[in-house]
């Protein structure tokens, strides 16, 4: 990754927790993925060689800049789905700084309504807005999935109460090996391959 690109997902994450510390409001909350996760993120993503992903929670694109950097190797693209039409102004945006706005098709609205539209085959999901809506959203994308694919969600150990209908629901999945990875507020990757 290049200075400027390291540069700028710093400014990014810098605005984000600045934003965040200042934020009455959880939907002016940009809620970014820690750092550390974000690295893991795009480990997984370059060494699984993903192509079509599908991102649920833009916010302000510091993890679709992420995933977009990590995809561009192999010629990837991201469908990213955030409800809030005023950060995905700010993650267009983002996206034109980075480079990487032509990969990435940004769609305003409700995440599993959207979901239901899109066609596959997808080889990665990363999960990172209403946790309550994971099952709900998987459920729709699963018939979508590649024959090898990873399911990412983020949060599973900040908030173990609101994400724990999705994790018993991959936790079932025989076909999916699954396991949580203390990184950030918590990674659950499911694998299937």
């Amino acid at each position: 990754m290049d200075k400027n690109l390291r540069d700028l997902l710093k400014e990014i994450e810098e605005h984000g927790r600045e934003n965040d510390a200042r934020a009455t409001e959880r939907a002016r909350m940009m809620l970014n993925l820690e750092p550390a996760s974000a690295q893991l993120l795009s480990i997984l993503v370059r060494a699984s060689g993903a192509t079509r992903a599908i991102e649920i929670g833009t916010s302000n694109a510091y993890s679709t800049i992420w995933l977009a950097w990590s995809l561009a190797p192999a010629g990837g693209s991201i469908v990213s789905i955030d409800r809030n039409p005023d950060k995905h102004a700010l993650a267009r945006e983002n996206l034109r700084r980075a480079g990487f706005l032509d990969g990435v098709d940004l769609r305003t609205g409700d995440a599993a309504e959207i979901s239901g539209q899109l066609t596959g085959p997808f080889d990665l999901i990363f999960l990172d807005a209403d946790r309550r809506k994971f099952p709900e959203v998987l459920q729709i994308l699963l018939p979508k999935l590649a024959p090898k694919a990873l399911v990412i969600a983020d949060n599973v150990l900040s908030h173990p109460e609101e994400i724990a209908e999705y994790l018993k629901l991959i936790s079932s999945l025989a076909d999916f090996q699954h396991t949580i990875v203390p990184v950030g507020k918590g990674l659950s990757i499911a694998y299937r391959g």
